[in-house]
């Protein structure tokens, strides 16, 4: 009571068994006591005044008057405060808009304005914790958020005791969660992570520290560390685990997940969000270099960043700067030695740093959206560049093109081919499109329905890097395609590593079944190529015949029959070798 005294009024009047239920009950008290004291004035005046004398009559009426008056302002001033509960609560309300600050209003009163004022503190109480919760933890998991992670983090840390501890910090990131999103339903998407946030709580110990940072993103906190070991075991419990199928609603998930692990020791609440930027880059890291791993930060980790940065911010704009070309690789028959087809690859000539792999930049642009509109470049100046061959009287060939992920996934990708086929004046039946299984695999019914609307124009569809991906005969033979494409990773040491020949041999045999051409990738040697012709491989592509050239440096491949080493062996390859050294061509 002593921090409200402007409701001593109404606390003495709450002291009368009459009045203490009810704020009307005092309110009209005070009213009527307020209206009568001038009428019990007068009467009181008649009553000791001895004459009924003018004099005395004009005595009654001031005393009247003043009673009048005195009464009137007694009762405005009672009533004023009277009014301070709700002064009060109305007050404590926008205070804590302004200041979230919470009151301390008086609960040990019953009336309505007592119930008002226990009500509102109550509920702001209440508020503030919901508030609290809903800042500081994760709605879809419970778990806490990146602020109170980094928040607890600091105040253990802070400790004297604590000033020197060494932690390490876990961030766990899901693998290629934004396609999985797309083929799950929404709801089945929020188990999958529940699932994992409560697999994640099994893998930890007590003292241990867990938070969802974001939709694919978890982050784990290890305050004791034994041993660098003990990190180790944790990162492995953590993939081997998470590897494990989930069952959601029925259906059996397989995900696989990546970690980044920084070991640091924190003396400033600034230092949390620098030892997260470093587990995010060694996150990155180990997503370029394969995934379902784990990678501790190293320093030299930020220069990696930095060409990453300069990269995407100067990706936007080469288009329109003219940056991007189109190089070409021929595949080859690998019976006659003809050029069958010619595989469109962008590439990236920089102003200032020359010509900067696909590899840098392709993952930039199909992580940021560029790549659709790269991707629709190369088509039509690839189909523009085999019109033009064709007009130049050579033997009609066909040109292949990639389709990237965010490509395919266009609801009007069909319009667009078939828009690019009548601008170039290019048939149908001379384009190839490329695309991998895991990107058809992501929906299978819409790849299907996709795949067939191309076939439809009459253009050749091609499996990239075959034997990498899901690699399931019932998914392959749904998928209308024309050919395979065995993935260099196979191919490159197929003459000395039997398990890659194991693979070669079962997908050159199940194509020949299925009635599909078949294109071998990363020719290098004459020992790869006698393989390959020998177990019946149609195509071969690779540096044993061309690096990426352009159309220019090219052309020249198209007058005649490749044989051994056409860099070396044909009559053309001193022109193309000059082309290579003069863009010092990077390879692909």
């Amino acid at each position: 009571m002593n921090l409200y005294p402007k409701l001593d009024l109404y606390a003495f009047l709450d002291r009368f068994d009459l009045l203490r239920k009810s704020y009307i009950a005092k309110i009209m008290a005070v009213a009527f006591l307020g209206t009568h004291i001038p009428l019990l004035a007068l009467l009181l005046s008649f009553l000791v005044s001895n004459t009924n004398s003018g004099k005395a009559t004009i005595q009654v009426l001031g005393i009247a008057l003043f009673a009048t008056l005195a009464g009137t302002a007694a009762t405005l001033y009672a009533l004023h405060r009277l009014l301070s509960p709700v002064i009060v609560t109305s007050t404590a309300l926008q205070d804590y808009l302004n200041t979230e600050a919470l009151p301390e209003l008086p609960t040990e009163f019953t009336d309505e304005v007592g119930t008002l004022m226990t009500n509102t503190s109550q509920a702001l109480h209440q508020l503030d914790e919901l508030i609290h919760y809903i800042s500081s933890y994760d709605a879809l998991t419970g778990l806490p958020n990146r602020y109170l992670f980094c928040d607890r983090l600091h105040q253990i840390l802070s400790q004297p005791q604590n000033s020197q501890r060494l932690i390490a910090v876990l961030l766990v990131g899901i693998d290629d969660f934004s396609s999985m999103v797309h083929a799950l339903e929404h709801e089945k998407s929020n188990l999958l992570l529940r699932s994992v946030a409560k697999r994640l709580a099994v893998c930890v110990s007590e003292s241990d520290m867990i938070a969802h940072l974001k939709e694919d993103e978890f982050a784990v906190a290890r305050i004791e560390i034994t041993s660098f070991e003990s990190v180790i075991n944790l990162s492995e419990n953590i993939l081997s685990t998470l590897a494990k199928p989930f069952l959601i609603e029925g259906d059996v998930i397989h995900i696989t997940a990546s970690i980044g692990i920084v070991i640091n020791d924190v003396d400033d609440r600034n230092g949390m969000d620098q030892l997260l930027q470093q587990a995010y880059l060694a996150l990155y890291q180990v997503r370029q270099q394969g995934r379902s791993q784990y990678q501790f930060y190293l320093p030299e980790m930020n220069a990696r960043l930095q060409e990453r940065l300069m990269i995407q911010n100067a990706l936007h704009g080469a288009l329109e700067r003219n940056e991007m070309m189109v190089f070409y690789q021929p595949l080859i028959d690998l019976n006659s030695g003809q050029v069958t087809a010619m595989e469109a690859l962008a590439r990236w000539q920089h102003p200032t740093e020359g010509l900067i792999s696909p590899a840098a930049f392709i993952p930039i642009a199909e992580a940021n959206g560029l790549i659709v509109p790269i991707g629709e470049w190369v088509l039509r100046k690839a189909c523009a560049q085999n019109r033009d061959w064709q007009l130049a009287g050579y033997a009609p060939i066909r040109i292949s093109v990639n389709l990237s992920a965010r490509q395919f996934e266009q609801p009007n990708l069909v319009n667009i081919v078939s828009r690019i086929l009548e601008e170039t004046n290019l048939d149908a039946a001379y384009l190839e499109l490329e695309v991998t299984e895991s990107v058809l695999m992501v929906d299978m019914q819409r790849s299907i329905r996709t795949l067939e609307q191309l076939r439809a124009l009459g253009v050749a569809l091609a499996l990239d890097d075959f034997g990498t991906g899901y690699s399931s005969l019932n998914y392959l033979k749904r998928f209308p395609v024309n050919m395979l494409k065995i993935d260099r990773s196979f191919v490159q040491d197929i003459t000395s590593n039997p398990d890659s020949a194991a693979v070669t041999n079962a997908i050159i045999a199940l194509a020949k079944s299925l009635r599909l051409s078949i294109t071998a990738e990363g020719v290098e040697t004459q020992e790869q190529l006698d393989y390959l012709h020998e177990r019946g491989c149609h195509e071969g592509q690779g540096f044993y015949f061309s690096r990426p050239m352009p159309a220019d440096v090219i052309t020249p491949m198209l007058r005649g029959v490749v044989k051994g080493d056409a860099l070396k062996d044909s009559l053309y390859a001193e022109e193309v070798m000059a082309g290579r050294q003069m863009l010092q061509v990077a390879i692909p």
